[in-house]
């Protein structure tokens, strides 16, 4: 199954011109749980009967009481506008691989493989050259997937600390080509660009959970990923080639430059996640979180490719009619809700590049036995990135994640059996 999901993760891609820019379009580290409610995390750790892995604030594993397993899959709808023409495209993932485990009454492992950033873009610009025709051609692909192992714990009867290492790891691939209009004795060029990159990153967090009432819980969370140095190795080549235009095939004619296994360093800037929450115990639970980096110390081989300082805003919440309503499944379902906004590291034409999304989720218990518990789960997004004004686009999508959540005491040694 882990090879299955590092196959998987290595071949998902999408269709957005603002990925090309840093590291692509990042995702996040957010379950179906999380999404459906806006992404709300940093002061959430546990809800409604059931063990989730959080891991975007590893501090809430000591909350975690039973094996936890859960595996997603998501789609995503979208269409890009640019004055009058659209585009629309199609993808569908494997998102995740996730294990929690609990070490102590207080404490938990987990580890498990996720996305951390898409890459992926196709489009064409004319030009002119001498009164020739000619189109640019640009397209990229690739991605960044993230592997970690994290540990919480609690301390005393209140807070709770937590860490997450993780290894980044990944290629990102794009070419720049130009393409001669109905010239047959021209040829086209092309440069190429490899980026395999790898390198460990460190999230700190910490939670704090005071007692309102005996029901009643109000939460604080803090996380932080702090500044960390990914390896890069880089190959570059320009090469002419020509088209065949009755079968659309390319035939290369001659390499004009390479250079291969170049090595090279990222420098990505620390992170900070502060978030709150007020919870009725298998209720309700609602709350928001704030989020910031220093994306302009983003430095790839020394060079600063000008990127946005960002910061990000989520509220949301779940709600629980009854737990206890055995014969009545509606009120069994956990309800989410939730809004988001974030801020990219992205500007084109003096012009912020913001993202906006509209968030829901239900939580869908099944069947259990004694010491099992299972539960589906599903987000919906509805969301846009980017604008129409100052000659920009503007994209509109629509994701649905489903995620698979499987609680059981696994690894325990009963005393009778």
């Amino acid at each position: 199954m882990v090879a299955f999901t590092f196959t998987a993760l290595a071949q998902s891609t999408i269709n957005s011109p603002y990925s090309q820019y840093g590291l692509g379009n990042l995702t996040g580290t957010y379950l179906p749980q999380n999404k459906g409610m806006g992404n709300l995390s940093a002061a959430v750790s546990y809800f409604g009967g059931y063990s989730n892995i959080n891991l975007n604030n590893p501090a809430s594993y000591s909350k975690i009481r039973l094996t936890t397993f859960d595996i997603g899959v998501g789609s995503n709808i979208q269409t890009l506008k640019k004055g009058s023409a659209t585009d629309n495209s199609f993808n569908a993932m494997l998102k995740h691989l996730v294990i929690a485990v609990p070490v102590s009454k207080k404490s938990a492992v987990s580890f498990g493989l996720l996305p951390y950033s898409n890459f992926g873009y196709t489009y064409t610009t004319p030009g002119v050259i001498d009164t020739i025709n000619i189109n640019y051609l640009y397209n990229g692909e690739g991605g960044l997937s993230k592997a970690y192992l994290g540990y919480g714990f609690g301390l005393g009867k209140n807070l709770n600390f937590g860490a997450n290492l993780s290894y980044l790891f990944g290629s990102l691939k794009d070419a720049r080509s130009t393409e001669y209009q109905n010239v047959a004795t021209f040829y086209n060029s092309r440069t190429e660009n490899r980026n395999g990159i790898g390198g460990l990153t460190l999230d700190l967090g910490l939670q704090y959970l005071a007692s309102i009432n005996e029901k009643t819980t109000l939460t604080i969370g803090y996380n932080t990923s702090l500044k960390s140095s990914l390896n890069t190795n880089n190959t570059t080549s320009t090469f002419t080639y020509i088209t065949n235009i009755a079968t659309d095939d390319e035939f290369k004619i001659d390499t004009i430059s390479s250079v291969l296994d170049r090595e090279g360093e990222i420098n990505l800037p620390a992170s900070h996640t502060l978030g709150i929450s007020l919870m009725k115990e298998n209720k309700w639970l609602i709350g928001a979180d704030f989020r910031m980096s220093n994306w302009s110390n983003y430095r790839i081989n020394g060079n600063n490719p000008n990127l946005n300082n960002t910061w990000g805003v989520s509220v949301g919440g779940v709600i629980v009619p009854n737990i206890n309503a055995v014969t009545n499944y509606l009120k069994l379902m956990d309800y989410r809700f939730g809004i988001n906004y974030d801020k990219s590291y992205v500007k084109i034409n003096n012009t912020e590049i913001d993202v906006k999304s509209i968030n829901v989720g239900l939580g869908l218990p099944l069947v259990s036995n004694r010491s099992a518990f299972y539960k589906i789960n599903v987000s919906a997004e509805i969301g846009s990135r980017g604008t129409l004004d100052n000659n920009l686009i503007k994209e509109n999508f629509y994701n649905i994640n489903l995620g698979f959540t499987i609680n059981d005491r696994w690894f325990q040694k009963y005393k009778y059996d």
